[in-house]
């Protein structure tokens, strides 16, 4: 079956200028060659620390950036060469639900015509926008009377509502849910969260989920990937990703994820990467994330081709990037090491 959304090979860089008198040009390496695919009714959760890249590609997915390289191809149409005049359209079958329901939210306009004004840009008919705006608005759990109000009178799961609402009422076949309830309180995401597999179970919508929260992820996806440094790292099935991660990057992100056994969160071991993530400006040769690899190390200590450089380091792990390869049934992976990893389940 062919997928919706295909990613192939895409890139994005940025120039970045600093310096006296802004002379100095840098490259912001934000997508370095992604590809991911996802299906008919499906979530996928795209996960990482802030700066990895994961926001840029979701904002690829609906053209508000334009890549450097690769192909994007929405049931099987290569939207990445379509003109701009035909953008718009793809906007139906394409919505993004944003991190900051509010920031997102015109305040001079009214719940009613915020959630209209998609169908406005589209050229629905006003009968049909009055209709499809009554439907939505119950189907996110609001009520007909907040139509005449305004944003600041709701708290923040509210507006997410009307974000949702807002994403929807054009009957798109895509979302892209970029930190979707990061911003709200715990018990507010949980709402949230049924609200979006409700949503997903009867309209069949497929999911991009864009989060730095593991425990979030998992309740919502089917597959799970995770980005580094513009670079997609390991990618597979949810439960086996969290049963047994392959890549140390994915360990350190699942060590920090609370469990719900007080017992085995007293007892287990964490794993911490070294330091902060490094800078898309100045990519680290080798493997993107062996600066701060508790899994260079170990391999070092059993035996790996150590580099001249840094004695501590293996060199295939410094001088080599690491191909993504399939090391279990629909499970990928890029690390030179996978196999040390991942030795007992993490959450």
């Amino acid at each position: 079956m062919q997928p919706l959304l295909q990613i192939d090979g895409v890139t994005k860089s940025f120039q970045r200028r600093g310096g006296r008198f802004g002379m100095r040009v840098s490259q912001v390496h934000a997508v370095d060659n992604v590809s991911l695919m996802l299906r008919e009714g499906e979530t996928l959760g795209l996960v990482g620390e802030t700066g990895s890249g994961k926001s840029t590609l979701g904002r690829l997915v609906l053209r508000l950036v334009e890549p450097s390289a690769g192909r994007i191809l929405l049931a099987g149409r290569d939207i990445t060469m379509l003109p701009r005049r035909a953008v718009r359209a793809l906007r139906r079958d394409v919505q993004m639900v944003f991190q900051d329901p509010y920031g997102s939210l015109d305040p001079r306009m009214s719940v009613g015509a915020l959630i209209a004004e998609p169908m406005v840009v589209h050229g629905i008919a006003k009968a049909e926008r009055r209709e499809r705006v009554q439907d939505i608005v119950h189907r996110v759990g609001l009520d007909r009377r907040h139509l005449d109000r305004y944003p600041h009178e709701f708290s923040g799961g509210q507006r997410q509502r009307i974000g949702i609402a807002r994403a929807m009422v054009v009957s798109p076949r895509l979302l892209v849910l970029d930190e979707p309830v990061s911003a709200l309180d715990v018990s507010i995401q949980a709402q949230i969260i049924n609200l979006l597999r409700r949503l997903q179970r009867d309209q069949g919508l497929a999911y991009l989920f864009i989060a730095h929260d593991l425990a979030v992820v998992r309740h919502v996806s089917d597959r799970v990937a995770v980005m580094y440094l513009g670079r997609i790292v390991e990618t597979g099935p949810r439960d086996a990703i969290y049963a047994r991660p392959l890549h140390p990057y994915t360990v350190t992100l699942l060590s920090a994820v609370p469990l719900a056994d007080p017992v085995r969160e007293r007892s287990r071991q964490r794993v911490m990467p070294r330091g902060e993530i490094g800078s898309a400006t100045a990519i680290p040769p080798g493997c993107r994330f062996h600066p701060r690899c508790y899994k260079a190390l170990l391999a070092a200590a059993q035996g790996a081709a150590r580099s001249s450089a840094d004695p501590t380091v293996p060199a295939l792990c410094a001088e080599h990037d690491p191909p993504l390869i399939e090391a279990a049934s629909n499970h990928l992976v890029a690390c030179h090491f996978p196999e040390l990893a991942g030795a007992e389940p993490i959450a």
